[in-house]
């Protein structure tokens, strides 16, 4: 690869971190801010979730809404600010896979602030386990019968039920 292209990941990279250490202005009057290096650790922990849910992301990804998402909840304070912001960060990622896109950054991001701050008073355990694995686990019912976006009979051909859940077995056996 080119030097141009390291240059310009760097640049993006930058930016990045500008974007997250701007959130400041609005979060301390919460009582929350980032300090650099934190801020430089929430986007290497990033790009690691996004390797491991082998997800891409154009632009400056959901950090900045989480941070403005998150910043007021009163389960956050200053000492448990950046790993909460990392955990639910990665958090954000698995469940985009689990809910199979079918939701919006927006509305996944309204879905576990409502829970974080109601029903899992804080605990990132409950809100991951249980809370958004129940909506995933819906979310996932509701969209039965699609591959992706479109109908099966229109993905190529139509599959049986029982392929579909995971269930199919050889007629040779």
């Amino acid at each position: 690869m080119d030097d141009n292209y390291f240059l310009d990941l760097q640049e993006q990279n930058k930016q990045q971190l500008q974007k997250v250490i701007a959130c400041n202005q609005y979060t301390e009057k919460f009582g929350v801010r980032l300090s650099e290096q934190e801020a430089q650790l929430l986007l290497v922990a990033r790009r690691n979730s996004l390797k491991e849910q082998e997800r891409i992301e154009f632009g400056e990804g959901i950090l900045p809404k989480l941070i403005f998402a998150f910043c007021d909840s009163p389960y956050i304070y200053q000492d448990n600010y950046a790993d909460t912001l990392e955990a639910l960060q990665n958090i954000f990622y698995l469940y985009k896979n689990e809910s199979l896109d079918e939701l919006t950054d927006d509305e996944l991001l309204e879905y576990m602030k409502k829970h974080f701050d109601g029903e899992c008073q804080g605990s990132l355990e409950h809100l991951e386990d249980t809370c958004l694995e129940r909506f995933a686990r819906e979310i996932r019912k509701m969209s039965h019968g699609f591959f992706g976006k479109y109908p099966l009979e229109q993905a190529g051909r139509e599959l049986e039920e029982d392929e579909l859940m995971g269930e199919y077995e050889d007629e040779d056996d």
